[in-house]
């Protein structure tokens, strides 16, 4: 599947390209000689522009579909984060009760467990998207357990669970304004192909078939008169 979505992208940023930076766009400001040769290049442009159209559509369609599922995963990281973090502190309150403030900061001076965060990227339809990898490396034991509440044991567990939603979080929301970055991107080229670039094509394809026909009709009328007056 990543093999399409790449091959999709690299075709639709080649056609885009030509498409964007055709001579013919030069040309939509003046009047375009109704030859056979224009005829032909604006064929061509026009079956390269339709194609374009076509497939940044489709990549439109399958970023959406992606936004969407990520959207549905940063929601539920979002759910989780808070759940967590509203049951961390729950256990912060109750093993302060049960050993005091002072004890406590006392306590987590002596926790040794330290983070390290790796980036990747991957691509997905020529969008870089992060991949964040969140190590945690832990020198237990932190403390002699004589004394010490379950309750700050708890609250280790569940703040080395809030670092893990967190990263993943941080992932997901990036992925999020990516996409949407390029979807907005997406949607105006598609625009601009809809309702500039087609329809000049197909206008100019017009003309030109229409002009070429009747210069055939003249040419065929001029032609059936000077035999007709040869004849004579």
């Amino acid at each position: 599947m990543l093999d399409v979505h790449a091959g999709i992208n690299r075709r639709v940023s080649r056609i885009w390209h030509q498409v964007s930076n055709s001579d013919l766009i030069k040309i939509m400001r003046a009047n375009i000689a109704a030859t056979k040769t224009n005829l032909l290049r604006v064929k061509k442009t026009l079956a390269l522009t339709e194609e374009g159209y076509e497939l940044l559509d489709e990549k439109r369609r399958l970023l959406i579909t992606e936004l969407t599922s990520i959207i549905h995963v940063v929601d539920r990281f979002q759910r989780e984060l808070d759940e967590v973090l509203a049951k961390a502190y729950v256990l912060v309150d109750k093993a302060t009760m049960v050993m005091g403030r002072q004890k406590l900061e006392a306590l987590s001076m002596a926790i040794d467990i330290k983070s390290s965060v790796t980036i990747f990227n991957r691509r997905i339809m020529g969008v870089n998207i992060p991949a964040i990898d969140l190590k945690i490396v832990e020198n237990e034991p932190y403390y002699s357990p004589v004394g010490v509440s379950f309750y700050a044991d708890e609250v280790v567990v569940r703040f080395k669970e809030v670092l893990r939603l967190i990263s993943q979080l941080a992932e997901k929301k990036i992925a999020l304004l990516r996409i949407a970055k390029e979807v907005q991107k997406i949607i105006r080229k598609v625009n601009a192909l809809e309702k500039i670039h087609l329809p000049f094509y197909r206008q100019t394809l017009k003309y030109i078939n229409d002009s070429l026909e009747e210069e055939a009709r003249e040419s065929f009328s001029m032609l059936k008169l000077i035999k007709e007056r040869l004849g004579r």
